[in-house]
C-alpha cells in the first residue's frame, strides 16, 4: 500500500497541529500532494507544508468567500482535489448559560458549516477525481454526550448526519464520504483548560490514550483504494472507550 495515494491531491483543513497536522502528514506518505490550511496559525501551516511538500492556505471554513478561495487556489496550483478532510473545529467548554447565540453559531459554523462549504466547494473537482473521498473528522462526545459543550455535540452530531447525507447523494459520482470519530487522543490543546479537563475525564479500555497517527492512518485508509466500497460509515478510533 506504500505510496497509495501517488498523484492525488488533498485538502486537510485545521491541519496546523494535532490531529490534522498527522493526517497532512500520512496522506503525503500515501504519495499525495496535501493543501494545509488552518484559520489562524500561519506559521503552523507553513511547518506542516514543508515537511509534506504540500501548499499552506489560510482560511475561515466558516467564510463561505474564504473557501471558495482556498479551493481556487489549490486547483490552480495542483490542477485536481481528490481528497477533502474536514477536521477544523473549535472545542471550547462553557457553562451553558454562557453560550450567546453569536457563540453558538461561531463554533456550529466552524465544525459543521465549514464541512458543508468546503465539500459544496470541492464537488466539482471531487467529481472529475474518478476516486473522490471526503472525510469528516467527528468527536466521540456527539456519541456520549459531554456537559458544558452542547454547541460542540450538536456539532459533532450534525457531522454523521452529514456524511451518511452526502454518502447518498454522491455515491453516483464516485465519491465516498465517511466519518471517522477520534477518541481520547493525546494531543496539545489550546482553546481552553475546560476542554483539557474534558479529556482528563476519560479512560479507554486499552489504558491509554490514542496517538494522532492512529487517527490519522484510520483517515489515510478511507481516502484510499482499499476503501472504495466504504461509504456512509462511521470510524471510532478510541480504543474502546466507545463501543459503536
Amino acid at each position: 500500500m506504500a505510496r497509495e495515494l501517488e498523484g492525488r491531491v488533498a485538502l486537510v483543513t485545521g491541519a496546523g497541529r494535532n490531529i490534522g497536522r498527522a493526517i497532512a502528514l500520512a496522506l503525503a506518505e500515501a504519495g499525495a500532494s496535501v493543501v494545509v490550511n488552518a484559520r489562524s496559525s500561519q506559521a503552523e501551516i507553513d511547518a506542516v507544508a514543508r515537511d509534506t511538500g504540500g501548499l499552506a492556505l489560510l482560511a475561515d471554513v466558516a467564510d463561505e468567500k474564504a473557501v471558495a478561495q482556498m479551493v481556487a487556489r489549490s486547483l490552480e496550483r495542483y490542477g485536481r482535489l481528490d481528497i477533502l478532510v474536514n477536521n477544523a473545529a473549535l472545542r471550547a467548554v462553557e457553562p451553558v448559560e454562557d453560550i450567546t447565540p453569536a457563540r453558538w453559531r461561531q463554533i456550529t459554523g466552524v465544525i459543521l458549516d465549514g464541512a458543508w462549504l468546503c465539500a459544496r466547494a470541492c464537488l466539482p473537482a471531487l467529481k472529475k477525481s474518478g476516486a473522490g473521498a471526503i472525510v469528516n473528522i467527528g468527536g466521540m462526545s456527539a456519541h456520549t454526550g459531554a456537559a458544558g459543550r452542547p454547541h460542540v455535540v450538536a456539532a459533532k452530531a450534525g457531522l454523521v448526519g452529514l456524511t451518511r447525507a452526502l454518502a447518498h447523494d454522491l455515491a453516483p459520482h464516485g465519491i465516498t464520504v465517511n466519518c471517522v470519530v477520534p477518541g481520547m487522543i493525546q494531543t496539545v490543546r489550546g482553546e481552553s483548560a475546560g476542554a483539557s479537563a474534558h479529556q482528563g475525564r476519560r479512560e479507554s479500555p486499552l489504558g491509554r490514550r490514542g496517538t494522532p497517527e492512529e487517527v490519522a492512518a484510520a483517515v489515510r485508509f478511507l481516502a484510499g483504494p482499499g476503501a472504495r466500497y466504504v461509504t456512509g460509515q462511521t470510524l471510532h478510533v478510541n480504543g474502546g472507550a466507545y463501543a459503536a
